[in-house]
């Protein structure tokens, strides 16, 4: 029996030693799943951002798992996705002991970050440490992103330092000179107020004011007085939506108008800046255009934007923002990622990303990263909300060549 054995044992090294010598391949026994971890805000200042992101990633994973799942390459056939979600309430130290349970306890297959930059700046140093990809689906300050950290691919949003540079472009070509930048203190808009003073700079134009807040201001009243004050040409604030929204709260409240003003989240949340500012004030308003309002639709990966909104709506009975395009798209990086990565080891993963950057179209745009994984090829244009046939409705008016409507400076 013991010879036996011993024979059958060396008639199988054997045959191993033949096919690892003569190049063939052992398929790898495929998971009844793909694993992806996640974190979503369910309650908290980040929610009515997190919560569209969230649900345009559930998308995605509904749609592939329509289709008998995702072709993995690894296994050479298609796995269904099961999502593994936790709610981190909007605080990044609730997010941080979440993190580490998607990697240590369940062990996902694929990481992504929740909504952000706060609460995707407490995965990186998590994601690095324990060597595990991190998709980041919207984290986007520049400090996120280091020569030093192979592990970590943003998918579906420019780096927040190259935002500004159309809305920098636009002031200097329309001579405007008295400019005031209020910003919230964190990595997203932090790396904007700064693009934006150098761009300027450059232009020989010093900004009247550049006044950092904390992220959780909910009352600009005395900025807005002391801003009024400066007579600027034009008002720029850089924040989150809870900050946008008090934004406009205080300046209705304080009868201020500014002949130019641009803010961040009226571009982002169109529908929540419209119910709870009204589209009265927020005529005129400059803000970045992005999907869905710039549309694309000629891609060669998923869905197009217009028949994505049309299947979004139909299932799901809500709107779709940028946030829930965003949730979509990381979905698709991920997809396309598994189809051409040898395995499922996180380094073969970053590779496969990094082979289709810039080959990638969808309707976020183009899918392109550095060599540390930050977004290049996704655009950020500008918008204006102008009275049109008797509504007032976003419009993107800068560059040129993207405009639909001629922007309106000084605002009447």
């Amino acid at each position: 029996m013991n010879g036996r054995i011993s024979r059958a044992f060396t008639m199988a090294a054997t045959a191993a030693l033949f096919l690892f010598s003569s190049g063939a391949t052992v398929q790898a026994a495929s998971p009844q799943v793909i694993t992806i971890g996640t974190l979503y805000s369910g309650s908290g200042s980040f929610a009515a951002s997190s919560q569209p992101e969230y649900s345009g990633l559930k998308f995605w994973v509904s749609q592939v798992n329509q289709s008998s799942g995702v072709f993995v390459k690894a296994y050479g056939k298609k796995v269904h996705v099961k999502l593994v979600s936790y709610d981190d309430q909007s605080d990044p130290t609730t997010a941080a002991t979440l993190y580490m349970q998607l990697v240590t306890q369940d062990k996902v297959n694929i990481l992504v970050s929740d909504f952000g930059s706060v609460l995707t700046s407490v995965a990186v140093p998590i994601a690095q440490e324990h060597k595990t990809l991190l998709f980041d689906q919207t984290g986007s300050g520049t400090a996120l992103f280091s020569s030093s950290n192979p592990y970590i691919v943003d998918t579906s949003i420019p780096t927040s330092g190259a935002w500004p540079t159309p809305l920098a472009q636009f002031l200097i070509a329309h001579h405007v000179n008295r400019i005031a930048i209020i910003y919230a203190e964190n990595d997203f808009t932090e790396a904007q107020a700064a693009t934006l003073v150098r761009l300027l700079k450059a232009a020989h134009i010093t900004p009247i004011a550049d006044k950092p807040v904390p992220t959780a201001t909910n009352d600009y009243t005395v900025l807005i007085h002391n801003t009024v004050a400066e007579h600027p040409q034009a008002v720029v604030e850089l924040g989150y939506d809870a900050n946008d929204i008090s934004f406009f709260h205080n300046l209705a409240a304080t009868g201020s108008h500014f002949p130019m003003l641009f803010t961040i989240y009226p571009g982002l949340e169109t529908s929540l800046l419209e119910k709870t500012v009204g589209l009265t004030h927020l005529q005129y308003t400059y803000t970045y255009a992005s999907p869905p309002l710039l549309q694309y639709n000629r891609v060669n990966f998923g869905l197009g934007i217009t028949n994505f909104l049309k299947r979004y709506t139909a299932q799901t009975h809500q709107v779709a923002n940028f946030q829930t395009v965003a949730g979509y798209n990381t979905g698709l990086v991920i997809q396309k990622t598994l189809s051409i990565a040898p395995s499922l080891s996180q380094l073969d993963l970053r590779h496969a990303a990094a082979k289709i950057s810039g080959h990638l179209s969808t309707l976020a745009g183009t899918f392109k990263i550095s060599a540390d994984g930050a977004q290049l090829g996704e655009q950020m244009d500008l918008a204006q909300f102008l009275p049109v046939h008797g509504k007032t409705q976003l419009t993107v008016v800068y560059p040129t060549a993207h405009a639909a409507a001629k922007a309106v400076f000084p605002a009447p």
